[in-house]
């Protein structure tokens, strides 16, 4: 028997949630052929509250990866509000993920795999990506971690 994308999320104990209305001018997800391309997603839980700080500052590697896990759900709550069904996903192309970091840090690539990780765990190869990890200065909101991606759909 297959295991859906849905079925995946729910062994994880994942929920997607509603997906954050933009609090800026532009829109969530544009949708041009056959590619998604998702706006910038911070980590920001279920409940609304944004994981804050600087890596390299005050927040550890393993609580970045825990923000960049968040905006992986964000992303894909993102997807399936755009086109109902993940199981559409044909692949996810690219992320580009920023990290809040103070100027001596550089572990950005390790922060983001907790993105990336989560993406191949529920996707399989269909979650497996080019991707550009980035320090930053700030991030809105204070986020520690945002990332945007451009999806294949069917």
């Amino acid at each position: 028997m297959t295991t859906t994308i849905e079925q995946k999320l729910a062994s994880l104990g994942i929920t997607l949630p509603t997906p954050t209305p933009p609090l800026a001018n532009y829109v969530p997800v544009v949708r041009t052929g056959n590619l998604l391309f998702v706006s910038g997603q911070v980590s920001i839980d279920g409940a609304g509250k944004i994981t804050t700080g600087k890596l390299g500052g005050g927040v550890s590697i393993e609580a970045g990866q825990a923000a960049a896990r968040l905006c992986a759900i964000n992303i894909l709550a993102q997807v399936k509000a755009n086109i109902g069904d993940l199981e559409k996903v044909v692949r996810v192309v690219k992320l580009v993920a920023f990290v809040n970091s103070a100027p001596e840090f550089t572990d950005q690539p390790k922060v983001v795999n907790g993105c990336s990780d989560l993406l191949v765990e529920v996707l399989g190869d269909k979650g497996r990506h080019a991707r550009s990890a980035v320090g930053i200065a700030a991030l809105p909101f204070d986020a520690a971690v945002e990332v945007e991606a451009v999806v294949e759909i069917a």
